[in-house]
C-alpha cells in the first residue's frame, strides 16, 4: 500500500516550475515543455505505473491528447489507481482539465512529495511501457489508445521527388543576335519573403513570452489579494467579538472597557503594519466604522422606544 503525505507549508519542497518540469522530463523521458500540459492526466498516470506496477492500466491512457473528455478519463484512471493502493488525496480535476498554471503545480508539487515517499529506485523504462508514445498536447495519432498507434514501428515516408529548378531567361535583341538574361526576380521575392517570415517568428515568440509572464504575475497578484481578504475577514470578525463583549458589559462600566470601545471607534489611523496593504487596511476600518456606528444607532433606537 502507498504511504500518504499531506502538503503544507512545511512539508512542500520550494522548487520551482522549471525544476518540477525537468524532474517530470527526466523521469518519464517526456518533453514536456509547460507545467500546464500536465492537465491531460498521463504523466500521473505512468508515474503511478512506475511505483506500483500494475497499479494503472497502461492501455487506457490517451498519453497525447487535446480533447478535455479524454483528460477526465486519464484521471478517472489516476483514481482507481489512489483507490486501489489507498491514497487518500482527493484528485481536483475540474480544476486540473482546465489547464491553469497555479491549479496543475500545487497539484505537481504534492505528487513529488508522495512519489519522493513512495519510490524504492526499481529500474522502470517509461518509453518502453509506452510504445515509444510521445506524451502532452497533440491531436491526430494522440486520440487513439497507444496499443493501436504504435504497434508498428514509423517508416520513413519515400522521398518526394520534385521537378529540376529551370532558370528562366528572356531574350533580348541586340545587334541581330539574342542575348539570354538571367530573370533573378523570383529569387529575390523569396529571399525577401523567407527574411520576413522569420522576423515576424521571432516577434510572435517575443510576444507569447511576454505573455506568459504576465499571465504568471496576474496570478500571483491574485493570490495576494485573497490572502488579504482572508486576513481582513478574519481580524474583522476578532473586532466584531471584541465589540459584542464591550456592548454586553455597559451596564457595569469599567476603565478598561471604556478605553477598548475608544480604539475600536478611533478614526484616525496611527498604527503600521510590517505586512498588508495600507490601502485595504483602511478600507476595513472604515467598513468596520460604519458597521458599529449603525448597530449603535440601531441599539439607541430600540432603547428609546416605550
Amino acid at each position: 500500500m502507498a504511504v500518504n503525505v499531506y502538503s503544507t507549508n512545511v512539508t512542500t519542497e520550494n522548487l520551482s516550475r522549471h525544476d518540477m518540469l525537468a524532474w517530470v522530463n527526466d523521469c518519464l523521458q517526456a518533453s514536456f515543455t509547460k507545467i500546464e500540459e500536465l492537465c491531460t492526466g498521463a504523466a500521473y498516470c505512468q508515474f503511478m505505473d512506475m511505483l506500483f506496477p500494475g497499479s494503472v492500466p497502461v492501455k487506457r491512457i490517451k498519453y497525447r491528447t487535446n480533447l478535455e473528455h479524454e483528460y477526465i478519463q486519464n484521471f478517472k484512471v489516476l483514481q482507481g489507481a489512489f483507490k486501489k493502493m489507498n491514497v487518500e488525496k482527493i484528485i481536483p480535476v475540474d480544476k486540473l482539465i482546465k489547464g491553469r498554471f497555479q491549479d496543475n503545480f500545487e497539484f505537481l508539487q504534492w505528487f513529488k512529495k508522495f512519489f519522493d515517499a513512495n519510490y524504492d529506485g526499481r529500474d522502470y523504462d517509461p518509453l518502453a511501457v509506452r510504445e515509444n508514445a510521445p506524451m502532452g498536447f497533440g491531436s491526430g495519432t494522440g486520440t487513439k489508445s497507444v496499443g493501436s498507434v504504435y504497434k508498428k514501428p514509423i517508416t520513413s515516408a519515400p522521398p518526394v521527388r520534385t521537378a529540376p529548378l529551370v532558370r528562366t531567361t528572356t531574350a533580348t535583341r541586340t545587334s541581330g543576335r539574342s542575348v539570354a538574361t538571367p530573370s533573378i526576380k523570383s529569387n529575390a521575392i523569396s529571399v525577401h519573403t523567407g527574411v520576413s517570415k522569420s522576423n515576424k517568428e521571432q516577434s510572435n515568440s517575443i510576444s507569447n513570452q511576454q505573455m506568459e509572464e504576465l499571465t504568471q504575475e496576474i496570478l500571483d497578484m491574485r493570490l495576494n489579494v485573497e490572502g488579504l481578504e482572508k486576513e481582513r475577514d478574519f481580524y474583522f470578525s476578532k473586532l466584531r467579538d471584541i465589540e459584542i463583549l464591550c456592548q454586553d458589559a455597559e451596564d457595569e462600566p469599567h476603565p478598561l472597557i471604556q478605553k477598548i470601545v475608544d480604539i475600536l471607534y478611533a478614526t484616525e489611523v496611527s498604527y503600521t503594519f510590517k505586512s498588508g496593504s495600507i490601502y485595504l487596511y483602511c478600507i476595513f476600518r472604515m467598513d468596520l466604522l460604519h458597521q458599529m456606528k449603525c448597530h449603535r444607532r440601531k441599539k439607541n433606537i430600540n432603547s428609546t422606544k416605550p
